[in-house]
């Protein structure tokens, strides 16, 4: 059974990135077919790997300018021939789901979310996320055609695998099609817990409006605590003009690093509304509560008043009521840490190695009988 993987960008190391480094180590002869790589701001075992670009690579600046060339997305990953091989995997939230199998194939896509920008955030990023009157008024006549092209697109999946209930159920509605929930990898050996825990909350994510950043800063401004912010983002320097003395942008770290920050801090902060949200769960696998936002992924991965606390407005007189209510002493480590075992990577390899060995025998069946 030949295999090959598709996946939207390699460009940023994120959750979807760590999805598609488990099925990497799965199917290790598999080539990754991608839209545009910059292998440079990657950990080093993309640089081996069999890393297939589109013709968005050979554009002069794509690197840089990639976002700006949204309208070839839907034919560069159009171009990608798979015909060679017998599965393909794709893990997706915008392009890579659209690849062209033919009928002897099985295309199974791990889905992260429905294209967020053009679905249920559409408005936000149009009237609140774009500054610039010129893109405010050119981004509706861009997004239009790829929202029907992804509609169209998502019909050319045989099998959709999401990362959360909230994702299937968004699958749902946009594309009218059920997908199996496999809750991603959560990679224990890398997250221990700490003898001493420090005075410090703690946020790791991409700097990013929808990430509700914000909102964390103006409520630590005002109770004057100390917040560590790690990850960055376009959304970076607007950030740090709001962060008070007591605020640290600490930027890209390592892995090892972002691991002693999970493992000594008060508690883990997440404002936003995520898809599933890997970031908590990594907080919990260090043994460490999380103060989460009550909507979305978080409410999958987060036991309220076990392994964190959630608020429930999008704001920072909300976040200051939860910190008001929470103390460290309420929550035990070792029940916060078992807790997260269960979305273990074992757990998702094997769960994933049997959904693809049901398709598959399944649809040996069915031609089998024909």
């Amino acid at each position: 059974m030949k295999i090959a993987l598709v996946h939207d960008y390699l460009n940023q190391y994120g959750g979807a990135e760590r999805v598609l480094e488990a099925f990497m180590d799965m199917y290790p002869d598999a080539p990754v077919y991608t839209l545009i790589s910059d292998l440079s701001r990657m950990p080093k075992r993309f640089r081996s790997a069999q890393i297939r670009n589109s013709f968005i690579q050979r554009i002069p600046f794509s690197k840089k300018f990639y976002k700006n060339m949204i309208n070839l997305f839907p034919l560069a990953v159009e171009q990608f021939d798979l015909r060679e091989f017998d599965v393909v995997l794709s893990t997706s939230s915008a392009f890579a789901k659209g690849v062209i199998t033919n009928p002897n194939q099985i295309h199974i896509s791990y889905c992260h979310t429905p294209m967020r920008y053009v679905w249920d955030l559409y408005h936000q990023y149009i009237n609140e996320d774009i500054k610039n009157p010129l893109f405010k008024f050119l981004l509706p006549i861009l997004l239009h055609p790829i929202r029907i092209w992804d509609q169209i697109s998502s019909r050319r999946v045989d099998h959709f695998i999401a990362n959360s209930l909230n994702v299937a159920h968004r699958i749902r509605k946009y594309y009218g099609r059920d997908a199996q929930v496999i809750y991603p990898p959560v990679d224990f050996d890398r997250y221990f817990k700490a003898e001493h825990i420090q005075d410090y909350f703690l946020v790791v994510s991409r700097l990013l409006p929808y990430k509700r950043i914000d909102i964390v800063i103006e409520a630590f401004n005002q109770l004057n605590k100390p917040l560590i912010i790690i990850g960055d983002g376009y959304d970076r320097k607007r950030l740090e003009a709001l962060a008070g003395p007591t605020i640290t942008f600490m930027g890209y770290q390592t892995d090892e690093t972002i691991a002693q920050y999970y493992a000594e801090c008060q508690a883990f902060i997440m404002a936003g509304e995520e898809d599933f949200g890997i970031t908590p769960l990594e907080a919990q696998a260090s043994g460490r509560p999380v103060i989460a936002f009550r909507k979305g992924g978080s409410l999958e991965t987060v036991k309220d008043g076990v392994t964190g606390l959630f608020f429930d407005e999008q704001k920072p007189e909300s976040i200051i009521h939860a910190l008001q209510h929470f103390s460290t002493e309420h929550y035990d480590s070792d029940a916060i840490r078992n807790h997260a075992l269960a979305f273990s990577t074992y757990r998702f390899k094997q769960e994933i190695a049997a959904f693809i060995h049901s398709k598959v025998q399944g649809d040996h069946y069915e031609n089998e009988t024909r």
